[in-house]
């Protein structure tokens, strides 16, 4: 007979585990009685079986067979948690229970403290600023990969959290068009004015595009177009030469 387990640590068992076959019909027919030797054996496999399961040289068909002959069956219940009805073959019952496996899509679902950060975040950043924070902070995605403003993206668009420009819109600040309209001018001149100070702009978007908030009632309105330049000073002549040319 081939060995079942040619190497390893559980080699010293194999005796133990053909013999198990032979001692249940008898304990099901009631025709042996086991001996010392027979138990020792027994207890000996009962106690090294986590060497046995654990030894690399058993193949996986050993260890289902191993199963077979020392459970009698198993019923599982799934409900809240996994609940498995454990009989073995010399009557003992075990009822272990185990959580309930992650779906696929929860094992990949980011993590809450990321998804709230970025909430918090999102009122005064950008996604590509959020994704350069939280990378600091060493926060990464559901799968394990570093945050970039793609990922952000997507995590705000599945949680479906406001965007920030919607939420400096929110705040009343208006695209580049919207004041340029309303104060009457032109774009590039809403640009000089948030560079000069005189206009408050925040950034919306990793593109470099503003809001800006509208101005109060005290907004002084700067000059458009080039300053008027001094007058030339009027040519005067002399009453003299007036005279003199009189006839």
């Amino acid at each position: 007979m081939p060995a079942i387990f040619p190497a390893g640590r559980a080699r010293h068992l194999e005796p133990i585990f053909l013999q198990l076959p032979r001692i249940r019909v008898a304990k099901a027919t009631g025709t042996g009685v086991l001996d010392e030797t027979q138990r020792a054996r027994i207890t000996a496999l009962a106690r090294d079986f986590p060497a046995l399961w654990a030894d690399p040289d058993a193949p996986d068909r050993e260890r289902k067979r191993l199963v077979r002959l020392l459970v009698t069956d198993v019923t599982l219940v799934r409900a809240e948690q996994i609940t498995a009805h454990v009989r073995l073959t010399g009557g003992q019952e075990h009822t272990p229970a185990r959580p309930v496996p992650l779906a696929s899509w929860q094992i990949r679902q980011t993590p809450s403290e990321v998804v709230a950060s970025i909430d918090e975040l999102l009122d005064d950043h950008t996604d590509g600023q959020i994704a350069k924070i939280l990378t600091d902070r060493g926060h990464l995605s559901g799968l394990g990969q570093n945050l970039t403003p793609g990922i952000v993206k997507h995590i705000r668009r599945a949680y479906r959290l406001r965007s920030h420009p919607q939420r400096l819109a929110d705040q009343g600040m208006l695209s580049l068009n919207e004041i340029a309209r309303r104060l009457g001018v032109h774009t590039n001149t809403v640009k000089k004015w948030r560079n000069e100070g005189l206009l408050t702009g925040r950034l919306a978007n990793d593109k470099g595009e503003y809001l800006y908030q509208l101005p109060g009632p005290e907004f002084t309105r700067p000059r458009i177009g080039r300053p008027p330049g001094p007058r030339p000073a009027p040519t005067e002549t002399s009453i003299e030469s007036a005279q003199g040319g009189a006839v």
